[in-house]
């Protein structure tokens, strides 16, 4: 740190690379507990209405499974949306909205092929089991989803980079110039 000759003390600009893995690995991590602060919440909305619609209806395990199933992605887009990724490109909201449709569908193939294949395949379907295996089933879909929905749905916004040969971000103005 030294002092500039006519303002507070400065500190000598970080190399190029040195904060930006620690930023990046924050970055992620704060994008891991939100994710899962909703996921933890979808995933609490999917086995209440699964439950429940096993217990007030007749429909078999995977149907009522697939109602839960739409009722959290609906709840998880809002969620998602409007906290996890709210800092995210909302410029092409019918794109992202097709995109999180698209692969909420295959998370949903992915969770009720679980609990179809240990109901129908192995005849495991008791209410503990049946919960067993979609809460396996949702794990291994939250996999796919995380990755699908930061990578394609819910894009990051560009970096503003510094521009070559100036100390910060580009902004549009011009540094005022002192004049001796």
């Amino acid at each position: 740190m030294g002092l500039g000759s006519s303002g507070p003390p400065t500190r000598a600009p970080a190399p190029a690379s040195g904060g930006t893995l620690r930023r990046r690995i924050d970055g992620l991590v704060r994008e891991l507990v939100k994710f899962g602060a909703v996921g933890g919440a979808g995933l609490l909305v999917n086995f209440v209405v699964f439950n429940l619609v096993r217990q007030v209806t007749d429909l078999h395990v995977v149907r009522a499974s697939v109602i839960a199933t739409v009722v959290a992605i609906v709840f998880n887009y809002i969620g998602f949306r409007y906290f996890t990724y709210r800092d995210r490109d909302k410029s092409r909201r019918t794109r992202e909205m097709s995109l999180f449709l698209l692969f909420s569908a295959v998370g949903l193939v992915i969770e009720n092929g679980v609990l179809y294949t240990a109901t129908y395949g192995f005849g495991w379907d008791s209410p503990l089991q049946s919960n067993i295996f979609k809460f396996l089933g949702i794990g291994i879909a939250t996999l796919f989803r995380f990755w699908s929905y930061r990578t394609w749905v819910f894009r990051a916004l560009p970096v503003r980079g510094p521009v070559a040969g100036s100390s910060g971000p580009v902004t549009g103005h011009r540094p005022k110039q002192r004049v001796p």
